[in-house]
This record gives structure tokens, sequence and C-alpha cells, in this order.
């Protein structure tokens, strides 16, 4: 049992090396192709990168659906949405001002909150989700990508100013010239080649490939170390190991972006995959899970209420305005230590409630 359970562990170490590696290349050559269409930082954030940074829930939420582990997919949702907002946008607001657009203040903010509620609400239908319900939520997620693309053709025909700073990355050949230099051959080979269309979509076929198979070596692992090594139930799994595990690629990316100050991929990256976590991987593991029964419990509600305030405290935190002249929208320091904080109280509330309340 000692060597199964070792070998288990390597496999969850190897699955989630695969799925942070085959992130990081989706979003390198999705975001790459993405960014010759002069598209802004959010929406390329909300759309590309998210979808991108998606791809490991997806993975996981698919394999669980083809193996009837309902509860892995719930919590892997449910609790990468809570990691992404309360403590990857949490810290990426530490470390800096996140800017707020009015458009995602008043239509992609409220879109999460309504789509939070509603996978609430059709969880609560009897306490599982059918194909249909699971049709719904895909079907709302190709509106908002719709949406999306229909506003990226408009700012590319009207270019904004949020622009300039991702055009200014590809126009900075004395720098680019200098990390060459520094980083070696192989480095120069792939700045070189990702200059190229096809290159790109090489890359982006790679990493989702990478994606997949990590997420079988997580599902897999998990369900294992879950029901036969420490008798933890799976859905406490997913909430915690699985979802911080399949959240490494919003965390990288987001927190770069914000150190980098390109404030508006990390914003648009965390709503963006909040949203496709929500409509994407909760409808396509409902679909996937057509025989058999995609459950929803007790803990999918506590930690769906805690994913819609979650939403709440960006919509609340989005109205800051910085004091001088004209100054923007933007989510500040302390809601991100607030989000922190939240974090830290959320997952106590997790870990009491299997080790000390379930023994009463």
């Amino acid at each position: 049992m000692v060597g199964k359970a070792l070998l288990e562990v390597l496999f969850l170490i190897i699955g989630f090396v695969l799925l942070l590696k085959g992130a990081d290349f989706l979003v390198d050559g999705a975001s790459g192709i993405a960014m010759k269409l002069k598209i802004s930082a959010f929406i390329i954030g909300v759309t590309v990168v998210a979808f991108c940074t998606s791809a490991p829930e997806l993975a996981v939420s698919i394999t669980a659906g083809v193996t009837g582990d309902g509860d892995i997919i719930i919590g892997n949702v449910l609790g990468s949405n809570i990691i992404n907002v309360l403590l990857i946008l949490g810290l990426s607001a530490v470390i800096t001002r996140l800017p707020v657009e009015t458009s995602t203040r008043f239509i992609d903010v409220p879109f999460l909150i309504i789509v939070s509620v509603l996978f609430i609400v059709l969880g609560c239908i009897g306490w599982s989700f059918a194909w249909w319900e699971g049709l719904i939520l895909v079907i709302l997620y190709v509106a908002f990508m719709v949406y999306n693309v229909l506003l990226a053709r408009r700012q590319h025909k009207h270019p904004q100013p949020e622009e300039l700073p991702l055009q200014q990355q590809h126009k900075a050949p004395r720098k680019r010239a200098k990390i060459i230099q520094k980083t070696g051959r192989f480095t120069a080979w792939y700045n070189g080649m990702s200059q190229h269309v096809w290159f790109l979509i090489l890359l982006t076929l790679l990493g989702l490939g990478c994606v997949v198979v990590g997420g079988i070596f997580v599902v897999d692992t998990a369900q294992f170390l879950a029901e036969d090594i420490f008798k933890i139930p799976a859905e406490i799994v997913a909430l915690t190991i699985v979802a911080l595990g399949t959240s490494l690629p919003e965390l990288v990316t987001s927190v770069v972006a914000a150190r980098k100050g390109n404030v508006g991929l990390a914003t648009g990256n965390i709503i963006g995959s909040n949203i496709a976590n929500i409509l994407l991987i909760g409808g396509v593991g409902a679909l996937a899970s057509a025989g058999t029964v995609l459950s929803f419990s007790y803990e999918g509600i506590v930690s769906g209420i805690v994913g819609l305030a979650a939403a709440l405290i960006i919509f609340l935190a989005s109205f800051t305005r910085a004091r001088e002249a004209g100054g923007r929208h933007y989510i500040g320091r302390v809601a991100g230590i607030i989000m922190l904080c939240c974090f830290a109280a959320y997952y106590a509330y997790l870990f009491l409630n299997l080790y000390i309340f379930q023994l009463y």
C-alpha cells in the first residue's frame, strides 16, 4: 500500500506539472495569436487567456464526468472560482491597483454574479445536474464569448488607450535583444518561432495535450488519495488539492501580469476564468456525466454561496475610485486584503468541518 501511495503521489506531481506547463504553452500560443489582432488586454484576458487557463479544470471535469466522479466536478468548479477571486485576485490587488472599465463593472461582473446564482439554483433542482442543465450553461457561455468577440471587433476598429501597453510590448527590440543574450539560444529560437502563426497554433495544441493528460493523472490520483489513503470525501479533496492545482495557471498568469503592470490581463483572466468554470466546465461536466448522477450536496451550496460572495466583493470593490482628477475605478489593496482574509476563513471552515465538526 505504501508503494502504491508513493506512486500515486508521483502521478499527482506529474499531473500538476503537465497542467501548469501545458497551460503555459496554451497561454503563449493562444494569446500570441490573439494579440496579433490588436485586441485590448482585458478582452484577451476574459476570453483567450481565461479559456486557456481554465483548460485544466475542463480536462479534469471531462475526465471525472466520463469516469462518474461527479463530486470532483462540482468541487473543482466551485473551489477553483473561490481560489481565483479570494486568493489570486486578492494577491494581484495587493501587488498593484487593478483598474476596472465601465463595461466590466456593469456587464462582466454582474454577469458573473448572475451565473453564480444560476449554478446554485440549477444544482438545488433535484440536488443534481441533468444533461439539459449542462446544455443551458454551455449555451450561455457561447453567448458570452460571442458578445466579447463582437466587442473585440469594435475595439479593433476603434482602439482604446488601454491597448497601448500591449502593443508596446512587441516594439521593444533592444530589450528583447538583451533578454535573448542572457537566456541563451533556446530562448532566442523560441522567441523567433513565436512570431509565426503556425508555431503558435502548434504550441496551443501541445499545451492542450499536456493539459488533458495532466487532468487524467490528477483525477485518478485525487480519487485514490481521498478514498483509500486519507479517507477524505472526494468533494473536499476537489475543493482543496484539485482546485488549487488546476488554478495554478490563473495564479501564475494573473500575479505575473499584475507585477508587470498588465492589469487588464490579470483582471480579465480571473473574471473570464470564473465565468468559464461555471458555464463551460460545469456545463460540459454535466453533459459528460449524462449517464450518471452529478450530485449537488450541502458542501456544494456552501461553496457556491462563498463563490457568489466573492463575485459580490469584486462588484463592490470595483466602485472604488482614484482620488486624482479623472481617476479611474479600480480594485485596491484594501479589497485584496479582505479577499485574502476571506480565503483563509473559508479554508479554516473546510478543515474544521472535516476534522472537528464531523466527529460529533
